[in-house]
């Protein structure tokens, strides 16, 4: 005959209380773990453009080296403003 398992109750043990753990906080790490991950969401149309995460690399890749090799433009000064 097989012993009945003992139900698990939601409660704490009565040897603890509530106050002994301190306030609580919702989401308490929260900006601590948005700062450090290195994960970004892309908006449907853009997904739908990428396929998959080497083509988005490889794009992002080739803006950057575009980017580098770009002169940067001189903004002509009206003589209004001098």
């Amino acid at each position: 005959m097989k012993k009945a398992k003992p139900q698990k109750s939601d409660e704490l043990r009565r040897e603890y209380k509530r106050s002994d753990f301190g306030p609580m906080v919702r989401g308490k790490y929260a900006k601590r773990i948005a700062t450090t991950t290195n994960i970004v969401i892309l908006e449907p149309e853009i997904a739908k453009a990428f396929p998959n995460d080497r083509i988005v690399n490889d794009t992002l890749r080739s803006l950057i080296r575009l980017a580098a090799t770009a002169r940067p433009t001189r903004i002509k000064k009206s003589r209004a403003s001098v």
